[in-house]
Parts: structure tokens; sequence; C-alpha cells
């Protein structure tokens, strides 16, 4: 019998905007707190909330984690395979 396998997670990506935010954090900290929402989100990428605007375009989402102290706007592609963030607050 095959391993069991999960569901597929999406792919992270980031805009060119957070990821100069990405190259600003130093602390292991931080970035050890970002990679668990990152993975939360690659999990679920509808854990975030929706952000009112324009509808035009791909829906840009928030989430936010109080414990680890992050915040990311992001939008999920069409086919829900990449997650693209495009803010980062740690």
């Amino acid at each position: 019998m095959p391993p069991h396998q999960g569901p597929r997670r999406a792919r992270i990506a980031f805009s060119d905007a957070a990821a100069k935010q990405l190259e600003s954090i130093t602390s292991e900290a931080e970035l050890h707190a970002l990679d668990r929402t990152l993975v939360v989100l690659s999990v679920d990428p509808e854990a975030g909330d929706p952000i009112p605007g324009d509808t035009t375009g791909p829906q840009l989402r928030q989430y936010t984690d109080e414990i680890e102290q992050v915040r990311i706007l992001y939008f999920v592609t069409a086919l829900r395979t990449v997650v693209v963030v495009a803010y980062i607050e740690v």
C-alpha cells in the first residue's frame, strides 16, 4: 500500500516589495515566526480575511498571527497553487 500523502500545499512566492522586506529581517526569532505563518498559508490559502476593494484583480487577503506577531498581505492564484505575498510585517 502506498504511503498516505496529505493535501497538496500551495507554493509561496514573494512580490518584489515583500522580497526586499524579507531581506531586511535579520532576527532569527522573526524569521521563525514568519516561517510558521507561511506554513499556515501554504496549507490553507483561505486562512486570511479578504480585504475589501477592487474586484478586477485577485482578491487581496490579510492574515494576522497574534501569537507570532506577524501580519501578511497576500493573494492566491486562480488554481490556489501559489500564494503571492505582497507585504510582510513582523
